[in-house]
């Protein structure tokens, strides 16, 4: 079967694998080939993927996941791959702390620069005769 997980950011993972078991608020349940379609919202959880033995993890937060045809579609607001579920877990919280701070920053940086034109907006005179 095959698994696609993909973020607005583009296609994270697109690869076959044996199965897979998804983990959510609700419990986890298995995904194997010719399973019956399914679909299933994902707040925040994961999902264990296993290839030739190996297992990899994926860490998402708000996803939906749809599979039907022997292919498994994951759709994910944030999602990040480890090699245990800790592992990936924590690039997720990382991601996110990131991101947090380069919001942070570029709101600052707007404050700041709308500060600068309405200084040059009244410095100019704009609007008065």
């Amino acid at each position: 079967m095959k698994l696609i997980v993909s973020t607005h950011q583009g296609v994270l993972y697109n690869e076959e694998v044996e199965y897979i078991v998804v983990h959510n608020a609700d419990g986890e349940f298995a995904i194997l080939k010719e399973h019956v379609p399914v679909i299933a919202v994902l707040d925040e959880g994961y999902v264990k993927m296993v290839k030739n033995a190996t297992e990899y993890f994926v860490a998402i937060t708000n996803g939906i996941l749809e599979f039907h045809d022997n292919v498994a579609s994951l759709l994910a607001q944030e999602a990040h791959i480890g090699k245990d579920k800790e592992e990936a877990k924590q690039r997720l919280v990382d991601f996110r702390k990131e991101r947090l701070n380069e919001n942070r920053k570029e709101q600052v940086d707007f404050t700041q620069k709308e500060k600068e034109l309405r200084e040059h907006l009244r410095n100019s005179k704009a609007g008065h005769l």
